[in-house]
């Protein structure tokens, strides 16, 4: 199948949003909204979101959360209410400026749980639910990994990686990670505060070797649906089994959306 890109800035009364969509000839299908991770943005899916339109025959758009990639600085005001206030306050704008009535959210890591959240916000527009290596609550795993990947980027030329992406936000970005994860005053988070429960079809991906969080996560996101839930753990793999493993995520996202 012949997919096309569109590229795009949303403006928002917080600063542009940079947005791309991959279109495919089966247009009026329900769009997949992709939610990057905490250091990723557009360009570091990659050519996952291609192959995804291609398999699905639906239209894959992803795009810069503010202060991340090509998207304007962040506005200020970043707490622990950062995964609520996307759901609430960012991705609204966005939705409604690339004029797609109803959606399927696919998130991962910090941006499964936005995806959760956006999903439980609005049961009437989402229409399915797909997170991949997902936190659902906080972790040793997880403030380990983080832990190890802070010593990682102290290494010289590490931000620099990163600029590459984010250009001269990349520090923020680096800050806005692992200050918030491993701030005391964000032990206690759980999915649960902004995604009580799920409505919709709704599938959680997960790595066995995911080095940020155990098959926990998965089970408890799971757990929250009210509507058709499944979870998929995939050996051999870490925390991105898209890169690590596409061939078994788009496999999987065909069979669960079948009967969207």
């Amino acid at each position: 199948m012949t997919v096309s890109t569109e590229d795009r800035y949303v403006p928002t009364e917080h600063g542009d949003v940079f947005a791309r969509r991959w279109y495919t000839s089966h247009s009026r299908k329900t769009p997949i909204v992709l939610l990057h991770d905490s250091l990723g943005c557009v360009e570091l899916w990659r050519d996952f979101p291609e192959r995804l339109a291609a398999a699905t025959a639906r239209d894959v758009i992803a795009y810069d959360r503010l202060g991340f990639g090509r998207s304007a600085p962040h506005p200020g005001g970043w707490s622990n209410r950062f995964i609520r206030d996307e759901a609430e306050r960012f991705f609204p704008p966005v939705w409604q400026a690339l004029d797609i009535e109803h959606f399927i959210v696919f998130g991962h890591s910090v941006g499964g749980a936005m995806a959760a959240s956006i999903a439980a916000r609005y049961p009437h527009q989402c229409r399915a639910l797909i997170t991949e290596s997902a936190q659902a609550f906080v972790e040793s795993r997880t403030l380990e990994g983080i832990r190890q990947a802070q010593a990682a980027f102290a290494e010289p030329g590490q931000l620099e990686r990163l600029g590459k992406y984010h250009g001269d936000k990349a520090a923020w970005v680096l800050s806005a990670w692992i200050d918030t994860w491993l701030s005391e005053t964000y032990a206690g988070w759980t999915l649960e505060e902004t995604a009580p429960s799920i409505a919709c079809p709704l599938l959680a991906i997960h790595g066995l070797e995911d080095e940020y969080g155990s098959e926990t996560h998965p089970q408890r996101i799971v757990e929250l649906g009210r509507g058709p839930a499944q979870k998929l753990l995939v050996d051999n793999c870490h925390h991105v089994p898209h890169r690590e493993q596409p061939e078994v995520v788009v496999e999987a996202v065909v069979r669960f959306l079948q009967a969207e």
